[in-house]
């Protein structure tokens, strides 16, 4: 599969530059490289219509840092 095939496959957004773009602000969210605020500038969308997008596709997010999240687990 090649990356345009990809691309094409996201479910959300119609136009290949706005499915691009939602690819790499995941991306850049999963890495810890922006914040949810600068994502949704980014896609121009509150931060709820963000996160029911990232809930619907099945992606988990967290404003907790891995420590918290393993603290978390332990309770």
């Amino acid at each position: 599969m090649v990356l345009r095939e990809i691309v094409e496959e996201v479910p959300v957004f119609k136009s290949i530059e706005k499915k691009e773009k939602f690819l790499i602000v995941l991306s850049a969210l999963s890495l810890r490289l922006i914040s949810l605020s600068k994502a949704t500038e980014i896609m121009n969308m509150s931060a709820q219509t963000l996160l029911e997008f990232l809930d619907a596709l099945g992606v988990s997010f967290s404003y907790l840092e891995e420590e918290d999240v393993d603290l978390e687990r332990t309770w």
